[in-house]
């Protein structure tokens, strides 16, 4: 019988060209395999430096690996990649409570796991409209954050329903990802919160998750 264990989820915002060479390194350190997209690094009053996104073009690289291999493979990719210095991106891992699709990683259940730690970071995720992402960066900034990172997405919900030629049209967004020091991170989903009005149906969602391992912050 398989042992169950802890699966990460493992995010790395590297500059554009760079995402398929992690997923290579990431490989011969045992995790399976990755999923590349693509972003744009943005900021407010020119601190590009905290997340390492003074090149705007990024690529951002998920991977799903059981805890013990997420971690040892992050320390030899943040050696590999040097996440240490300014400019060569930021890594960090999520909880992953269920994953379906492969037979090489295997969750166990919350009740199962012990001596979890208290996070240091969060990692803010916001999904809203397109055009409204650098509304999204601003107020966060505003409220304490260095930046973030901005996606490209579709997506309709119970609010957006649009149609052309008897066709269902999806609506473009943009995710923003913003990683936050766990004392900020209220106070920036607040004001993210009031100057897009995302209390009003349709405006968009935030969540927040805990980052378990971050590399390549800079303060």
């Amino acid at each position: 019988m398989d042992e169950r264990l802890n699966v990460e989820l493992i995010c790395m915002i590297v500059n554009y060209g760079f995402g398929s060479r992690v997923i290579k390194s990431a490989k011969r350190c045992g995790v399976s395999g990755g999923t590349v997209t693509l972003g744009r690094g943005a900021a407010g009053s020119g601190l590009l430096d905290f997340l390492g996104l003074s090149e705007e073009r990024k690529e951002i690289v998920y991977m799903a690996a059981e805890r013990e291999i997420a971690y040892q493979a992050l320390e030899k990719l943040n050696k590999e990649y040097q996440f240490h210095k300014p400019n060569h991106g930021i890594a960090f891992t999520t909880s992953i409570c269920g994953i379906l699709g492969t037979k090489r990683i295997v969750c166990r259940s919350k009740k199962e796991e012990r001596g979890a730690e208290e996070s240091m970071y969060h990692v803010i995720t916001v999904i809203v409209d397109k055009g409204k992402a650098e509304d999204v960066i601003t107020a966060a900034v505003e409220a304490g954050s260095k930046g973030g990172t901005i996606m490209n997405a579709r997506g309709s919900g119970i609010h957006e329903t649009s149609r052309l030629f008897s066709m269902d049209i999806e609506p473009e967004k943009e995710i923003v990802t913003i990683l936050s020091e766990d004392d900020r991170t209220e106070k920036i989903t607040a004001m993210i919160r009031d100057s897009l009005n995302m209390d009003e149906p349709g405006n968009g969602i935030i969540y927040v998750q805990n980052a378990n391992k971050t590399y390549g912050i800079y303060k």
